[in-house]
C-alpha cells in the first residue's frame, strides 16, 4: 500500500505568516475493484471526491471534476464564482462521456481553500454530497460540512438518532451530488485561521470505518500530516474497508 507524503507551503501575510503542512492518500480498499475516489491538494485548495455510478462512470465523474478545480488553482484566484464554473464545465464532461450515461454517474466534492482576498485570511469549505470536512480546533473535533444524504434529512427532521444512522438502508444515498445533468452550488463555510487547526478532509469510505472519535485519536496519535493519514488508512482498511478510502490531513501554524 501507498504511504502519504508530507508537503509544505509558507504564506506569507501582512503580519507573519502561515505555514501550511499537508499529506494525501487514497485506497481502494478491500472489496471494491475500482478506486472512484479522486484529491487534490496543493495550496490554496484541497478537496476530495467520491465517484458514483456503474462500469467506471463514478471514476470519470470525479476525475473531470478534480482536473477542473485543479485548473482553478493554476488559474490563480480560487473562489465560489471561480469553483461554481468549474464544476459546470465538469457537469459538462461528465455529459458528453460515453461511458457515463446511466442516470447514477455522479460525484460528491469537498474541501476547503485558503481565502487572501482580503485584510485578513479565511477558510473556506466546499461541500457537495456525503463526503466530509473535519477541523480539530482546541482539541475538539468538529464536523465542518453537512451531510446531503437521505439520512442527514431524517436526523435533521428528528426521525432518526445519529446512531440509528450509522445502519440505515438508505446510508448510501445523497441528495446532492456533481452529475452528468444538473450544475450544483456547493455549500460555503467561512472560518478564521487560527494556530494550530487541523483539517481533515475525507470520502465516506473512511468515516464508514472510523468514528468521529477514532479520526480525532490518530491526529492526537500523529502531530504529522502523513503520519496521521497512513494511520487512518491503516485503521479503516483494518475495519473492513467496504469502500475506496480518501483522506487529507492538513495541518495551520499562524506566526505573527
Amino acid at each position: 500500500m501507498p504511504h502519504a507524503a508530507t508537503r509544505v507551503y509558507s504564506v506569507p501575510l501582512a503580519t507573519g505568516s502561515l505555514e501550511l503542512s499537508w499529506a494525501a492518500i487514497t485506497d481502494v480498499g478491500r472489496r471494491r475493484e475500482v478506486n472512484q475516489d479522486a484529491l487534490f491538494a496543493d495550496y490554496p485548495l484541497f478537496v476530495v471526491a467520491d465517484g458514483m455510478g456503474g462500469h467506471i462512470g463514478g471514476e470519470i465523474a470525479s476525475s473531470n471534476t478534480v482536473a477542473r478545480l485543479s485548473g482553478v488553482v493554476d488559474a490563480g484566484t480560487v473562489s465560489p464564482k471561480t469553483i461554481e464554473k468549474a464544476l459546470a464545465r465538469a457537469v459538462k464532461d461528465i455529459a458528453s462521456h460515453p461511458e457515463a450515461t446511466d442516470d447514477g454517474t455522479g460525484t460528491t466534492v469537498t474541501g476547503v481553500y485558503l481565502d487572501t482576498s482580503g485584510t485578513e485570511p479565511h477558510w473556506v469549505s466546499l461541500n457537495i454530497g456525503d463526503s466530509r470536512v473535519y477541523l480539530l480546533r482546541d482539541d475538539t473535533l468538529v464536523q465542518i460540512t453537512t451531510d446531503h444524504s437521505v439520512v442527514q434529512e431524517l436526523i435533521a427532521a428528528g426521525r432518526l438518532s445519529p446512531e440509528e444512522a450509522e445502519h440505515h438502508p438508505y446510508g448510501n444515498v445523497i441528495t446532492r451530488a456533481v452529475g452528468p445533468s444538473d450544475s450544483v452550488r456547493p455549500d460555503y463555510v467561512r472560518l478564521d485561521v487560527v494556530d494550530g487547526d487541523r483539517f481533515v478532509i475525507c470520502s465516506d469510505g473512511l468515516t464508514k470505518e472510523l468514528t468521529d472519535y477514532g479520526i480525532q485519536h490518530f491526529l492526537r496519535q500523529h502531530a504529522d500530516p502523513a503520519e496521521a493519514a497512513d494511520a487512518m488508512m491503516d485503521a479503516a482498511l483494518e475495519n473492513g474497508g467496504r469502500d475506496n478510502v480518501t483522506v487529507i490531513v492538513l495541518n495551520v501554524v499562524r506566526t505573527d
